[in-house]
């Protein structure tokens, strides 16, 4: 299964909008009513990387393939989600199916755009939308105490200690904080993870500014900075509308000449997709040779096998050892020969730790 974020969000604050920009496609329908979007749209993009550009210059392969990262336009929530109200059950349970949250909040004021509770204030509604999910998570949780307690009482020791652990997630939601600012211990990881809490994922905040406020936000965005900082997530401030243009633009020269009009360097979308790259702690790999250079995903920690999978299954049932050289020398020493002759180029075993930027060469036998 794909890496995802799911953009979520109040109806009318542009979620879709952002979808489509990201996509360059214009298949998530936007309107100005609540539930244009029903079912999840889902789109892949290729994840901006000069390094990827630069690998390419030195191999002169015919093709260049950026790694990608998947996008889920999700429904419109509206308060009482938790209770089942609008779309509610069917956008939890779309939420459920994501990796990470990318929470649009409409930070603009457009008397044409009507907004569900009538005022613009993005974090009350960043509030909302994050209530909806600890209920649900409460609820969730609530419904296991009851099974938990007995086979704990029997002295099942793993019960015993899941319950604990859901009793003190319980206590967190209680006190109106996320389940993600749980404190977890090491060996408790695996069991949080498999409670499967909304709550839990990490978030992206982007807050959708009119097109003057594009470069540098505005008072909006401004509190909702304030508040991220607060919660230790990140804040992405764009103009949808202005990226929704962009995307129409084919050429890259005249993109940049656009942006620069607007006193932006790059679109705000790059940063959406770099910061959520971070979001879900991300790394890239690159592989290169005389038909393509092409970057890779895995997650920070991957160990060689893993990064093998990433590109086949055989690579990962097969695999022997890896070739490996770091990027800065890659680049420095002017590919792998030179790399390999200066000493650079590693042989690494099922152990080795992908470092983000590797230019790897596996060897597998099936």
């Amino acid at each position: 299964m794909p890496i995802n974020c799911g953009i979520v969000g109040l109806p009318n604050v542009g979620k879709s909008t952002l979808f489509n920009a990201l996509t360059s496609t214009a298949v998530a329908e936007a309107a100005n009513f609540p539930f244009t979007t029903i079912e999840p749209n889902t789109g892949r993009v290729g994840v901006p990387d000069p390094r990827l550009e630069a690998v390419a210059a030195i191999a002169k392969p015919p093709k260049v393939t950026p790694t990608q990262l998947e996008f889920v336009d999700i429904a419109g929530l509206v308060r009482g989600a938790s209770r089942g109200e609008g779309l509610g059950n069917r956008f939890l349970a779309n939420i459920r199916e994501v990796d990470a949250i990318v929470h649009v909040l409409r930070c603009f004021s457009d008397d044409n755009v009507t907004h569900v509770d009538g005022v613009i204030d993005p974090v009350r509604d960043a509030e909302t939308v994050a209530t909806e999910l600890m209920l649900a998570d409460l609820e969730s949780l609530e419904r296991r105490v009851t099974p938990l307690t007995k086979r704990a009482r029997g002295g099942d020791k793993e019960a015993k200690a899941r319950l604990a652990l859901v009793e003190r997630v319980m206590a967190v939601l209680g006190e109106g904080r996320p389940a993600r600012t749980t404190d977890i211990a090491g060996d408790e990881k695996k069991t949080f993870k498999e409670l499967l809490l909304l709550s839990a994922k990490p978030v992206l905040y982007v807050c959708n500014v009119e097109e003057e406020a594009a470069a540098m936000g505005n008072a909006w965005s401004e509190k909702v900075a304030a508040m991220a900082a607060g919660e230790g997530a990140d804040v992405v401030v764009i103009s949808a509308a202005i990226e929704a243009e962009v995307a129409q633009l084919a050429d890259a020269a005249e993109k940049a000449e656009f942006l620069e009009t607007l006193g932006l360097t790059e679109t705000g979308l790059s940063r959406v997709i770099h910061a959520g790259y971070h979001l879900l702690d991300l790394i890239t790999f690159f592989t290169e040779g005389p038909k393509e250079a092409r970057a890779w995903t895995v997650r920070r920690g991957a160990k060689a096998p893993e990064a093998a999978a990433a590109i086949h299954t055989d690579f990962e049932r097969g695999f022997i050892r890896v070739e490996t050289v770091s990027y800065d020398d890659f680049v420095a020493l002017g590919g792998e020969q030179g790399a390999k002759d200066a000493g650079k180029l590693r042989l690494e075993g099922r152990d080795y730790v992908v470092e983000d930027g590797d230019v790897m060469h596996f060897r597998f036998n099936v």
